[in-house]
């Protein structure tokens, strides 16, 4: 009978590989196959890392019946015969330990870096966002590296990880290892709070209502939950070194479950919302097909928008309605935002006769005055006069 333990696991795992089928599904309502980007594709990795991961975890309650080279006194590690079959599964656990470090940063830093691409997608035209984007996958790599190279360095010799007699040492014992722990914690914890702050004040910069601000902020933050899960993982590990590494295995499949789901969720968000349209408050969702809406001049689109580059040109036949959204403002009139894939016909914009000259001294002339940007940087300005006498 399978353990609780593994239940969870492949539970989670089930949920995990599902959303992530969702998600991709929601991307090629949203934006067509053929206009999938780098993240989408990169997420399916992960997925794969995702797998290894579970596998191993698995492993270590089946093959080495969650034992390794850590919890022993001194006087068990010298009675330990090498022909007794728990030597064998402590040195297998030993190992697997060492691969589940590393499959669990990997997925990790992965996940993390499919956020950052999805904040590159959606800031296309924002320059002064994108510095933070590209300091972001910076640090994401400078991160990853740091732990990679502790896991594999700071024991020495490399074979000591899974030394049973004499004791490695805290260093050597791959599933308490305190730097170990500390690297990942820090450098897990640090890159999600720096990829959270990306987002927000762009959001609250945006033309959304403050309602739909707030639920993309609490989309957004999900992240947060991954940040508690580590937190409660490396502390486990820290106060408990004897059984420690076996609670914190359980927090560490559900911190990666977790991962998996923030990482997809803002990709499936506004399928679901058109999902569950008629059972919302009227406050929540738009009286229009909205998709995107801009921080004014520029090209943020918040989630569910796609970008400015990535419109489904199959889906170029819809009518303006598709294309643009609407938002009925406070004074009962309609407000347009043209959509990413807006063709903007300069024909169609008529000028209007300055008639200043004629009017009398009680006219009262309004002036608007129209800026019309286009994606290759031309930019025109239309000016029209409304006159009230």
């Amino acid at each position: 009978m399978p353990s609780s333990q593994s239940v969870e696991l492949w539970t989670l795992y089930a949920l995990g590989i599902s959303f992530t089928i969702f998600r991709t599904y929601a991307r090629i309502i949203a934006v067509g196959l053929r206009e999938l980007r780098s993240d989408d594709y990169l997420i399916w990795l992960a997925v794969l890392i995702y797998t290894a991961q579970c596998s191993l975890g698995h492993s270590v309650g089946v093959a080495a019946r969650g034992l390794a080279n850590n919890g022993m006194t001194p006087v068990q590690r010298a009675s330990l015969s090498h022909e007794d079959p728990e030597y064998h599964w402590r040195v297998i656990g030993s190992k697997i330990q060492v691969a589940g470090w590393t499959s669990a940063a990997s997925l990790l830093w992965t996940l993390k870096l499919c956020v950052a691409i999805f904040y590159f997608r959606l800031t296309n035209g924002l320059e002064r966002f994108r510095m933070r984007i590209f300091i972001a996958i910076g640090f994401i790599g400078i991160t990853f590296i740091a732990l990679i190279m502790t896991i594999f360095l700071s024991c020495r010799p490399f074979h000591a990880y899974w030394q049973i007699s004499p004791d490695p040492g805290n260093m050597c014992q791959a599933a308490v290892s305190k730097p170990v722990v500390w690297v990942m914690f820090v450098g897990n914890v640090s890159t999600d709070i720096f990829l959270f702050l990306i987002p927000i004040p762009m959001l609250w910069q945006s033309s959304l209502r403050p309602i739909k601000k707030l639920a993309a902020t609490l989309v957004l933050s999900a992240g947060v939950l991954i940040v508690v899960c580590a937190t409660l993982k490396s502390v486990y590990v820290l106060v408990d070194p004897i059984h420690g590494g076996e609670l914190a295995a359980a927090w560490g499949t559900r911190e990666t479950f977790i991962a998996v789901i923030t990482t997809n969720l803002p990709m499936v968000f506004p399928l679901l919302k058109i999902w569950f349209a008629p059972w919302l408050p009227s406050t929540t969702h738009s009286n229009s097909n909205s998709k995107a809406y801009r921080i004014h001049g520029s090209g943020f689109v918040t989630i569910g928008g796609g970008s400015a580059s990535t419109s489904n040109r199959s889906r170029q036949t819809r009518s303006q309605q598709d294309r643009t959204g609407n938002m009925k403002s406070n004074n009962g009139s309609e407000e347009h935002i043209i959509g990413p894939d807006a063709d903007i016909k300069m024909k169609d914009l008529r000028t209007i006769v300055d008639e200043r000259r004629s009017l009398g001294p009680n006219n009262i002339i309004v002036s608007t005055h129209v800026s019309i940007s286009t994606e290759n940087g031309h930019s025109d300005r239309y000016t029209g006069s409304l006159v009230h006498s």
